[in-house]
């Protein structure tokens, strides 16, 4: 005996390898499939419609498959309103929740579908009754009483497509994986940056202390006063070394214009902690003139938010470091809300924290010199990104000429 359902797939299902991941997944898993329609777009702009009988030999399994399938935009044909259970104490999920993908994902409620606001992945959806709201919420804010979406009855994901007509950002597509940084490459990065600007986009930076380390912090200080970002994520290190380096001209006791260890300095970054807490935050520290340039000196002149995430291992911290995990991950999700790129530059940690609360629509860039922190990343959800294998410090320069260019042409 075999269980069948029938699907449909609707968009630049062919160009986006979408019909070729269903019947892969299909078939891998056990089951199989019967394609009952199929309209194939006939003009570069024009999507296409498929209709699919997906069958398995037990039931069980045929559930896990459409599971499979309803993340990569498979419907049921025949939709019903969405199953609602309440949750019976803060934080407490109910059995058989549906959980989030970061693709964009309505709901079937009360006859009419709801879009997802704030989507993100790993998350449940909450709906408010008495706006007619749905709400992507995280298990921290899950309070009881709150109507949780189960299953995926009623739940429509819409991944990301890509459609025959070639777009500047198109190259995204696919992963970059030279040694070192194709000027190619990182010249369409930067036209993607100043295009964006142009259209009143916003851009965040996710940085790791490697920026320090490998010098290219004025870049990205040139790149913060020419207006090019919207919002800065990070940790202690990168703050903490860039102030020590403007202080001192050392990144963890070293000097970074002779390569040689300054003497004693590997105590330069606990004074440069001890001077901005003497001044009260960072903010304090650039209006007393302590700190005269770089990254963080560059936030505060052009007003640009920074959301600075604690670890267990870091020194002082710095009083801009918000230590509360939870509180920082709201910060985040606040700043990140309006973004349309992020990139993220040697922190795989950062990296992958900024990745599970954006969603798949925003334009990532991960650039590490080693390969695997960009699989980690993707392997992790944020499918969307690509990844650059360069070190920091060759990359951040680049961009910035590219970027500085740019503005000279139009000039």
């Amino acid at each position: 005996m075999e269980y069948a359902r029938e699907i449909e797939l609707e968009g630049h299902i062919i160009d986006s390898g979408i019909m070729t991941s269903v019947f892969d997944a299909v078939m891998e898993m056990g089951g199989n499939f019967e394609i009952t329609t199929f309209d194939v777009g006939k003009k570069k702009q024009d999507t296409s419609y498929a209709r699919l009988i997906i069958s398995a030999p037990e039931e069980e399994l045929l559930e896990q498959i459409l599971s499979v399938l309803h993340r990569l935009g498979a419907r049921l044909t025949e939709m019903e309103d969405v199953r609602l259970a309440e949750a019976e104490a803060d934080r407490v999920v109910p059995k058989g929740f549906y959980s989030t993908t970061n693709h964009p994902t309505m709901i079937k409620y009360d006859g009419d579908w709801l879009e997802v606001e704030n989507i993100e992945m790993d998350c449940l959806i909450v709906v408010d009754r008495e706006e007619t709201r749905a709400l992507c919420t995280p298990m921290s804010k899950l309070k009881k009483g709150n109507s949780v979406v189960l299953g995926e009855n009623g739940v429509r994901v819409i991944p990301p497509e890509r459609p025959r007509k070639v777009s500047t950002f198109e190259f995204m597509h696919g992963t970059v994986s030279s040694e070192r940084p194709s000027e190619t490459v990182i010249a369409k990065i930067a036209l993607e940056m100043h295009e964006l600007k142009k259209r009143g986009g916003k851009i965040g930076i996710v940085g790791g202390p490697a920026i320090i380390h490998t010098r290219a912090a004025p870049a990205l200080a040139e790149i913060i006063r020419e207006g090019y970002v919207d919002a800065l994520f990070a940790g202690n290190a990168l703050a903490t070394h860039d102030i020590e380096y403007n202080l001192f001209g050392t990144s963890l006791g070293m000097n970074l214009d002779t390569g040689t260890l300054a003497r004693g300095g590997h105590k330069n970054h606990i004074y440069a902690i001890s001077e901005v807490i003497r001044a009260g935050s960072i903010k304090d520290a650039v209006e007393q003139g302590i700190i005269q340039k770089g990254i963080m000196y560059e936030c505060v002149r052009k007003g640009v938010p920074y959301v600075l995430a604690g670890s267990i291992r870091d020194d002082g911290p710095l009083p801009d470091v918000i230590t509360d995990a939870v509180e920082a991950q709201d910060m985040m999700r606040e700043h990140l809300r309006d973004l349309d790129m992020v990139i993220m530059i040697g922190t795989l940690l950062h990296s992958v924290a900024v990745g599970n609360c954006l969603p798949s629509y925003v334009k990532t860039i991960c650039v590490d010199i080693n390969p695997a922190s960009v699989t980690k990343l993707m392997d992790r959800g944020t499918m969307q990104a690509i990844g650059v294998v360069s070190d920091a410090g060759a990359f951040l320069p680049l961009l910035a000429k590219q970027l500085y260019n740019l503005r000279e042409f139009e000039v």
